[in-house]
């Protein structure tokens, strides 16, 4: 068993690499698993009403019956799926429902999952298994050690949506909290391959002139992205196995409609998400990245997904469903061609226009990066924005300064260690023979000074001395140990205090 696999996955699932559009956001409520690819036939009122030692004897029944149905044939198909439907309404809740969440019930849910000779059998016992691992985590350790993996992963090659949708949510389940061997999933079950071949069949039907509108399809993708962002998360020496699925998931996210309200909706963001943890700079998808068509496709829709979050996501939707985006756009803008990576710079970098206002002030693209790249809320997404600029600027300091300005350049470079331009004014070449503002990254042209009045002798005078007795406070309180300047220019003679009647001659 890999050592990776058993330490660095959180001990609960809201311990989720927090900086993406998490997978664990669908986890909080389980419609989709209850009625997943089914419409409800079974009626629940009286079944729903249940409480109590009633329940619980219900449960036990039920559970008696599908135990020994598996010792020996004793249902028919009817009363087989009628009693795993009934099993799947009397688990939504935990309470007064034990025999379901234990190591024999597990057992017998997934024997019938995964042994049961009817796929509708089948089904109905995965939509109970799915919502017992959902509910009661001690039950993926269970299932874990009843050693189904192998079985799962098989069944997982079916070409059906329901199947994809309901046994990637079981695997998906069992990457937490317990110690499953990620490893053999990708080595010996290959679980790559099988992600790799359902990604290809949803790509396809992505591009038929009038791709089908189901529901179930979208479920079924946005699972399967889920599984893959988990595993590849938690077993980076197995990326490289994953990376098939780079062409299908480009086509999926260059092909999908975008919700204009909040474009990180799965399945685009789930799709963002899985290309994060992916090598992009593997050669043998450059051309599915950049084709030659048209090579700057996938940057366009990464940029039109940005401009468009930008309005829709507050602080927190930023942090944790934008930054991964930032993410990727990083990675494709490293391994573009030169001519993509132009057009990215001239997305995201400010414009001559933008330096028209203080650099982070306007309504732009660039100036909403810049201003969140200084978000003290976000830091991850600040810290992704920050990365990317500099990527921009070429990794050199005096460009990236150049580029974003002292301001938002300073802090960043100094958290690297990285040495600043000594010389403001050498780091900024002047745009259009225009003088830039070293600290803000505005024309000195375009900038605007307050108009003040000249400030009269006593106003002077009273401004000295506030000075004065302020510095003398500081040096007092020990803040300070300097030597007051205005009484070491006094005791060296550079000035002297007038008397009361001086009148300064005017000419």
């Amino acid at each position: 068993m890999s050592q990776q696999s058993t330490q660095e996955r959180p001990g609960r699932l809201k311990r989720l690499f927090s900086h993406q559009n998490s997978p664990f956001s669908s986890l909080k409520s389980t419609p989709d698993v209850k009625e997943a690819g089914m419409a409800q036939t079974t009626p629940q009122s009286a079944m729903g009403n249940l409480v109590g030692p009633e329940k619980l004897a219900a449960v036990t029944e039920l559970m008696s019956k599908l135990g020994k149905d598996l010792e020996a044939i004793c249902l028919l198909p009817d009363q087989r799926d009628a009693a795993l439907e009934e099993l799947k309404i009397y688990g939504r809740n935990p309470q007064d429902a034990d025999p379901i969440f234990t190591k024999e019930g597990i057992e017998t849910l997934a024997r019938h999952a995964f042994h049961s000779p009817s796929s509708k059998t089948s089904r109905n016992a995965l939509r109970c298994l799915c919502n017992t691992m959902l509910l009661k985590p001690d039950t993926r350790q269970m299932f874990v050690d009843l050693g189904f993996e192998s079985k799962a992963c098989s069944q997982l090659k079916n070409d059906n949506r329901d199947d994809e949708f309901l046994i990637s949510r079981v695997i998906f389940l069992t990457t937490y909290d317990t110690n499953v061997d990620i490893v053999a999933l990708v080595d010996k079950h290959n679980i790559a391959a099988i992600i790799a071949k359902n990604l290809e069949r949803h790509a396809k039907r992505s591009t038929t002139p009038e791709p089908p509108s189901d529901a179930m399809q979208e479920m079924a993708l946005v699972e399967t992205l889920k599984l893959l962002f988990n595993i590849t998360h938690y077993c980076k020496d197995r990326t490289s196995s994953f990376t098939p699925c780079i062409p299908h998931i480009v086509v999926l996210l260059c092909q999908s409609t975008i919700g204009s309200s909040r474009p990180l909706d799965p399945p685009i963001g789930t799709l963002v998400n899985a290309l994060l943890n992916l090598d992009l700079g593997e050669k043998d998808v450059q051309v599915a990245l950049f084709p030659q068509e048209e090579n700057s496709v996938l940057a366009i829709r990464l940029v039109e997904l940005l401009s468009l979050s930008r309005k829709s996501y507050g602080n927190e939707e930023l942090e944790n469903t934008v930054t991964a985006l930032v993410g990727v756009l990083r990675a494709i803008h490293e391994y573009a061609p030169e001519d993509v990576k132009a057009w990215v710079r001239g997305q995201l970098l400010p414009t001559e226009a933008d330096r028209n206002e203080v650099l982070g002030r306007s309504s732009t693209l660039p100036s909403w990066l810049l201003s969140n790249s200084t978000n003290p809320v976000t830091p991850q997404f600040r810290e992704a924005i920050s990365n990317l600029l500099f990527d921009m600027s070429d990794r050199d300091a005096t460009k990236f300064v150049d580029n974003v300005g002292y301001g938002f350049a300073s802090g960043f470079l100094f958290s690297r260690n990285l040495p600043i331009p000594q010389n403001a004014q050498e780091a900024f070449a002047n745009a259009g023979g225009r003088e830039v503002n070293p600290i803000t990254g505005q024309f000195l042209d375009a900038e605007k000074h307050p108009v003040v009045p000249e400030m009269t002798e006593e106003e002077k005078e009273r401004e000295a001395e506030r000075l004065y007795v302020l510095f003398e406070r500081l040096r007092a309180n020990g803040l300070i140990t300097a030597e007051n300047p205005v009484r070491t220019a006094q005791q060296s003679g550079r000035f002297e205090e007038l008397p009361d009647d001086y009148e300064e001659d005017v000419d």
